[in-house]
């Protein structure tokens, strides 16, 4: 056998490459390093400008202990912390809109931190979990708890079958925060003024009605573990769920999902058990040949620190592929600067947008929707933005049950009324779904007068309905 070193390529020393007199032609001007600025990460001690926290030290605010055991659960303390960051009127507005959230409370020391207290009736994430009560507008007529139906598509308690061969289990019903927006406010969390929690906690006996169900439907090869939240999850369970469903044949992927690393990244840099664990679940996947993936949820390009790229990079290293769905909502992402940055920010960090949601019809929350119209202007501006694999599907999920529907795919949209009709033939191909419009953002008074009387609602919606059973095609 020769020992002849393969020819590698060589240039004679000093010697200029082959055109290198030639003046580079650039066909577009170079790009202002200044506008880079989804690589410009929050980092050094921001949260020492919280009064409470301006002794903690990096390593202190690092520890996912740490940041759990000081989470805020009491909309009392939560303001306490910031009393003197803002005045006495916002915090008076406040106490109003807990009072009125259907959602508990419960934010962490690193979220507060992100939080710019000098304009905290615009800040994106205040908007997001903490409700002020000037701020808060009617339900809509047609809004109900479980606006999706997850619980009428639930066969036993905590799973959700839907989709021919997809399931979402709802292992556990607690967060490591709680979201306004969240969809499965029937659930997650205490009990509030508002709305008496459905039960879905963390039993064993309960995860094991939910497994014998997946193992005995073949065409079930995808699950979704939520909750609640898989943060919540402790090591152990992490791999109790991750090894039996991964010992079924039928079961091909797994998605751990988790709003986790856009509230407490700390937790993937400390928790070692809780990371170690995703991490074999993951491996062992790989080595039967499935996928088992994690799925988080960031909104807005300000949830996204050094302390979150350190995590990120912790996954990225394992072998961890993350994926990230947003929610549209009026004042974090609703314009096209703040979408594109967020979008090329979630590249940046090897996050992959997945999916924005058109925010779902959601209990006390109406502030935040924005119209079908305002996710298709978005999607149009930021497509091209970046590469295809990192631009997100905007999606509507199908008030009644009828799925995620390309937003883009309706049968028919009156802008003037607010309804959009879709249609979801691998689900339930004889229905209509309707999503509506907030009716504060409909282009006249005529209009929402209309949504007034029950009789034109009515009309309303047979007419829609109509003209979509006009444009479907077999």
């Amino acid at each position: 056998m020769s020992n002849t070193a393969l020819p590698v390529l060589q240039t004679q020393p000093n010697a200029a490459p082959q055109g290198a007199s030639d003046e580079l032609k650039h066909l577009k001007p170079p790009v202002d390093p200044a506008k880079l600025k989804h690589r410009d990460l929050l980092g050094g001690t921001f949260w020492q400008k919280i009064p409470a926290y301006r002794e903690i030290s990096e390593a202190t605010f690092l520890d996912h202990s740490w940041q759990s055991k000081h989470s805020i659960i009491n909309p009392e303390k939560l303001l306490d912390a910031v009393r003197g960051l803002v005045s006495d009127e916002f915090i008076a507005d406040a106490k109003v809109g807990f009072s009125r959230a259907p959602m508990s409370v419960r934010v962490s020391p690193y979220l507060l931190s992100l939080i710019d207290w000098t304009d905290p009736y615009h800040d994106p994430l205040r908007i997001q979990f903490i409700p002020v009560g000037s701020r808060l507008l009617p339900d809509h007529p047609k809004l109900g708890l479980d606006s999706l139906h997850e619980q009428a598509d639930a066969p036993v308690p905590g799973l959700t079958h839907r989709y021919p061969d997809k399931a979402l289990f709802l292992p556990l019903d607690t967060c490591p925060v709680y979201c306004r927006f969240c969809t499965r406010s029937y659930a997650v969390g205490v009990d509030t003024e508002e709305v008496e929690k459905v039960q879905l906690k963390a039993k064993p006996e309960r995860w094991q009605r939910a497994f014998r169900y997946i193992s005995e439907r073949p065409e079930l090869e995808d699950i979704v573990v939520s909750g609640g939240d898989a943060y919540n999850l402790r090591a152990t369970q992490i791999t109790e769920i991750g090894e039996a469903l991964l010992a079924l044949p039928n079961v091909r992927r797994i998605r751990f999902a988790t709003k986790g690393p856009a509230v407490m990244p700390q937790k993937v840099l400390t928790d070692h058990a809780w990371a170690d664990a995703l991490t074999a679940v993951v491996e062992k996947g790989r080595k039967l040949h499935k996928e088992v993936v994690l799925h988080t949820h960031f909104n807005n390009p300000n949830e996204i620190t050094a302390i979150t790229e350190a995590a990120m990079n912790k996954l990225h290293e394992r072998g961890i592929y993350v994926r990230n769905q947003s929610v549209l909502q009026k004042g974090v992402n609703d314009t096209v600067e703040t979408m594109r940055l967020l979008i090329k920010r979630l590249g940046h960090v090897n996050v992959h947008p997945y999916y924005v949601y058109v925010h779902d019809l959601v209990q006390g929350v109406e502030d935040l929707r924005t119209t079908l119209d305002t996710g298709l202007m978005l999607e149009k501006h930021v497509r091209g933005s970046t590469a295809g694999f990192n631009t997100p599907t905007f999606v509507v999920d199908a008030p009644g049950g009828g799925g995620k529907r390309d937003a883009h795919s309706f049968e028919h949209y009156d802008r003037d009324n607010g309804i959009s009709v879709f249609t979801s033939p691998a689900v339930k191909d004889d229905q209509y779904y309707i999503y509506y419009d907030p009716l504060h953002l409909l282009p006249s008074d005529a209009a929402r007068e209309r949504w007034k009387n029950p009789t034109e609602i009515e009309k309303m919606i047979d007419t829609a309905i109509a003209k979509a059973r006009g444009q479907v095609r077999p």
